[in-house]
C-alpha cells in the first residue's frame, strides 16, 4: 500500500509504518491507538483483508483443498495460542461443500419448490448487496416473496403501504401469517397508503400494525423490510422502496441488502430501533375489529389527502410515484414549515 494524502482508517502494519518514515519530515500523520473493546473487531477485519489476499493468491488444479488446509492450519493455531480448545468446530471439512438449507423431508412440496429454485431468494443471504433496479438484477418484489417464504419473523417499517404493491407479495404472507409473526409500522402521511392495503394486512393472523397519526412532524419517513431467520442468517433491505408496484418493480429505487452473517451489527441496530419505535407512543396500535379505529384510519387518510395542494379536484383516483411523493413531502415542507409558496417543479419529458 503506497501512501497518498487524505484520510485512513487502516490498522498499521509494516508497509504502512515503512512509508510513514519515508514521508515523516513533509507530512503529519495523525493516529490513535487500537481502543481494547474494539480490538477484536478491529484486528479481524483487517485480517479478514489479509487472508483474502493471501487465499487469491494460490492458484492450481487443487487449489481450494489447498485453501481449505490453510484455512484450518489458522483455526489450528489459534486453538494453540489462545488455548480455546472448542474452535475445533469450526475445522472445514474436506468435501468442500456450503450448506444451503435443513428441510423437513416429510415435506416433499417444499423440497420440489426449493430444489426448483422457486423458494429461496436468488442473492446470497451470507453477504450484503445493493439493488438498484438493474435489467440483469431480480426484482425487489420478487425477492421479497423468497424472503417471506425463508423467514422465522418479519418486521417492516414503511411509510406508505399501496394495494398495487401489497397485492404483489399478498399470497406470500397469506401463508406466512398462518404459523409465523409479523409486524408492520406505517403511517398516515399525505393520505398515501391505501386505507384497503392495511386493512387486509390486518385481517392476515399473527398480524400486527402500528400507526403514526403525526403528520405534523412526519418523523418516519424509513423504508425497511427485515427477515428474522433461526438460523442466524437474517437479511434487512433498507433503501428508498415503499410498499407499491413501482417500487418493488420497474422503479430506479436503491435498497441495499444487508446479512446477518457478514454485518451482524447492523441487523442488531434495526433489531434494536425498530423495538424502540413499536414502544413509541407515537405509534397506535390499528385493531380492524374496532370501529372507531378503522373510521381515524379513513378519516386520517382522507385528510391528509384533502391537504396537498391541487389546482384541480379530479373525479377518478390518482396513484402517485414513489419520486412524485418524494417531490410533493418537499413542496408541503417548503409551504408548511418555511411559509414559501413560490415554488418551481422541472419535469423532463423524454
Amino acid at each position: 500500500m503506497k501512501l497518498s494524502k487524505g484520510i485512513y482508517e487502516s490498522v498499521i502494519n509494516k508497509n504502512i509504518a515503512d512509508d510513514m518514515n519515508a514521508h515523516g519530515n513533509s507530512n503529519y500523520f495523525h493516529t490513535k491507538g487500537i481502543d481494547k473493546e474494539e480490538g477484536s473487531s478491529v484486528l479481524s477485519g483487517y485480517m479478514a483483508k489479509v487472508i483474502t489476499k493471501a487465499l487469491s493468491r494460490i492458484t492450481g488444479e487443487d487449489k481450494l483443498n489447498v485453501q481449505i488446509d490453510v484455512c484450518n492450519k489458522i483455526i489450528k493455531m489459534l486453538m494453540d495460542e489462545i488455548d480455546i480448545g472448542d474452535f475445533d468446530e469450526f475445522i472445514i471439512s474436506e468435501d468442500a461443500k456450503l450448506l444451503l438449507a435443513m428441510l423437513d423431508k416429510m415435506d416433499t412440496t417444499l423440497i420440489d419448490d426449493y430444489t426448483n429454485k422457486k423458494i429461496r431468494p436468488i442473492t446470497s443471504i451470507a453477504a450484503n448487496s445493493l439493488f438498484t433496479g438493474a435489467q440483469n438484477e431480480p426484482s425487489l418484489g420478487s425477492e421479497l416473496i423468497k424472503e417471506i417464504n425463508t423467514s422465522d419473523r418479519i418486521d417492516m417499517l414503511v411509510s406508505f403501504i399501496k394495494w398495487s404493491g401489497l397485492s404483489q407479495i399478498i399470497e406470500a404472507l397469506n401463508k406466512f401469517t398462518k404459523t409465523k409473526k409479523l409486524r408492520i409500522i406505517t403511517t398516515s402521511y399525505m393520505g398515501a397508503s391505501d386505507y384497503k392495503a392495511i386493512f387486509e394486512l390486518s385481517k392476515l393472523p399473527n398480524t400486527e400494525i402500528k400507526i403514526s397519526y403525526d403528520t405534523k412532524r412526519t418523523r418516519l419517513h424509513s423504508k425497511s423490510y427485515m427477515f428474522y431467520r433461526d438460523t442466524e442468517f437474517s437479511t434487512a433491505y433498507i433503501g428508498s422502496s415503499n410498499l407499491s408496484n413501482a417500487a418493488l418493480t420497474s422503479g430506479l429505487e436503491w435498497n441495499l441488502k444487508i446479512s446477518e452473517y457478514t454485518s451482524k451489527d447492523i441487523i442488531k441496530k434495526f433489531s434494536a430501533t425498530f423495538e424502540s419505535y413499536w414502544h413509541d407512543n407515537e405509534f397506535c396500535t390499528f385493531n380492524k375489529d374496532d370501529e372507531s379505529d378503522r373510521e381515524k384510519l379513513k378519516i386520517s387518510l382522507s385528510a391528509n389527502k384533502n391537504n396537498i395542494h391541487r389546482d384541480k379536484e379530479f373525479n377518478f383516483d390518482i396513484i402517485l410515484f414513489s419520486h412524485q411523493i418524494e417531490i410533493l413531502d418537499k413542496l408541503q415542507a417548503e409551504r408548511e414549515i418555511h411559509g414559501r409558496y413560490r415554488n418551481l417543479i422541472g419535469v423532463c419529458i423524454p
